[in-house]
């Protein structure tokens, strides 16, 4: 098995074999926890026109995005798990926009599967792959607006790499690497209205969920599909 770590937009439309698109601060944390929640199903798309078209075709929708992590006018939520949580998801599709990991998912055209990555979600991710058992994996880290490189993303993919290889990786470390870097904006007092610090730790919990989140393409549009694990 060849497993690559690929960065940000170029990447994604450079991944290959069983890909999957990473971005912990927030896209694909949030995605995980609004599943749980009982969303369903998730639209990851790249446009905000096209977020509020599928909108029309589906009035009962939650509309949830961000553009420089700000939530978007006319927008029901942020993107943000810990601002999703007094909502009422159950059975209700969720159409989701970001600045980074849904871009990612519609770049990757040249991916065999493409499957969410986050930490939240990551003991799940790597018992799929070990059972699908692909030539190429592609670790797609989508980064800040998927303009730079960042701390949570690049450190995720090796999370899941050294789990694929049977190798243990100091979470702790890597954890603390994240507060002092990326992961600083939220604790700044500016930005609790958009990006509470509740949404740290929540990205931060690896393994909380024993699900996959599968891209999967409809008539409609691309779709997240749960897959239990």
């Amino acid at each position: 098995m060849e497993i690559r770590i690929l960065q940000l937009l170029e990447g994604a439309r450079q991944a290959r074999g069983l890909t999957v698109i990473i971005d912990v601060f927030r896209a694909f944390s949030t995605a995980c926890y609004a599943v749980s929640m009982g969303a369903d199903p998730v639209y990851p798309v790249g446009d905000v026109e096209e977020a509020f078209a599928l909108k029309e075709k589906h009035p009962a929708a939650v509309l949830v995005g961000e553009r420089n992590e700000q939530p978007l006018p006319g927008f029901d939520f942020g993107n943000s798990p810990a601002l999703l949580f007094p909502a009422n998801l159950k059975g209700r599709p969720m159409i989701h926009t970001t600045s980074s990991g849904t871009q990612g998912i519609v770049n990757a055209i040249h991916a065999d599967e493409i499957l969410t990555g986050s930490f939240v979600n990551a003991g799940a991710i790597v018992r799929y792959i070990q059972m699908k058992k692909p030539d190429v994996v592609s670790l797609v880290c989508m980064g800040y607006a998927c303009l730079y490189p960042t701390d949570e993303d690049t450190l995720c993919a090796e999370f899941i790499k050294n789990r694929l290889l049977g190798i243990e990786s100091d979470f702790e470390a890597m954890k603390a690497t994240i507060r002092k870097g990326s992961g600083a904006r939220f604790f700044e007092s500016a930005s609790q209205k958009w990006a509470p610090s509740a949404d740290y730790d929540l990205c931060l919990a690896p393994d909380r969920f024993d699900f996959i989140l599968r891209a999967v393409r409809s008539p409609e549009g691309m779709f997240l599909e749960k897959v239990d694990i």
